[in-house]
């Protein structure tokens, strides 16, 4: 098994173990609550993620404590100027969390603890959530006069459902795993502990599928969802350009300095 640290920061933990990679938020001691750097290291690690043809499938967990994930650290944002907290931590928690979200690999998060605010956002990024069976999934943020930042009501509201979105941000409401399964905040619920070794289970599972199919399925879901609907049209338009004997014939005239003859090519 390969453990690595993005940009030199242990607290975001990637370990590859083909064709399952498990990325793991380890700041147990701080409910798994994500920094700055934190974040960027979370985007750094899904990039590594992107570039491994051996990995068919991700875990996402925490660090074995009360909390799957805090989300923000409010120590980290809540001394930023307005300006700032727009321009830098929403922005790029969005575009860590994104990044997330749209891997070509099916990502499974286990909830081994609490999951509130921007844990529950980082779990919204996944394709399959389970629960272990102790855990509570929440919106608290504007009982603290603050909203979720981190795309708590847009991709929250795509996968979960406005009404329950509006349950949990605006009422409060927080759910136990078994009330979070009836609801389809989650997908299935596991015993203390045991949430990692069902996650790798189904991975197992998912591995085993045609990759490609499986990278261009989620890819159109997504674009379903509204997830990503450009990068979407454009990567698949892409794949196909890509395979064709247009671009064989096109490079093949750049590389000789003469015109292309598509015609001829396009009838081989």
């Amino acid at each position: 098994m390969e453990t690595t640290s993005d940009q030199g920061d242990p607290r975001i933990r990637l370990e590859f173990d083909a064709p399952v990679a498990v990325l793991t938020v380890s700041r147990a001691d701080k409910l798994n609550a994500l920094d700055a750097a934190m974040v960027e290291a979370l985007a750094d690690a899904c990039r590594r993620i992107e570039r491994r043809d051996d990995i068919r499938a991700v875990i996402l967990t925490g660090a074995e404590g009360k909390a799957f994930s805090a989300g923000g650290d409010i120590e980290a944002w809540s001394g930023e100027p307005p300006e700032d907290f727009g321009r830098f931590w929403v922005r790029e928690g969005h575009e860590a969390f994104d990044r997330l979200a749209r891997l070509r690999q099916p990502v499974i998060a286990v909830l081994n603890g609490h999951a509130l605010g921007g844990g529950l956002e980082l779990a919204a990024c996944a394709d399959l959530r389970i629960a272990e069976v102790h855990v509570k999934i929440g919106q608290p943020e504007t009982g603290l006069g603050i909203i979720p930042g981190w795309s708590g009501t847009q991709r929250a509201v795509r996968r979960f459902g406005s009404q329950l979105v509006r349950r949990m941000a605006l009422f409060g409401e927080v759910f136990a795993a078994e009330e979070a399964l009836r609801l389809g905040l989650v997908d299935q619920v596991a015993k203390k502990g045991e949430g990692l070794s069902m996650a790798r289970a189904i991975a197992s599972t998912v591995a085993k599928r045609g990759p490609l199919a499986t990278e261009t399925t989620k890819m159109l879901v997504n674009m379903a969802e509204g997830e990503e609907v450009g990068r979407v049209g454009e990567a698949l338009a892409g794949m196909l350009a890509a395979n064709s004997a247009e671009l064989r014939e096109g490079i093949s005239a750049f590389r000789e300095k003469r015109p292309a003859d598509f015609g001829k090519k396009s009838k081989d």
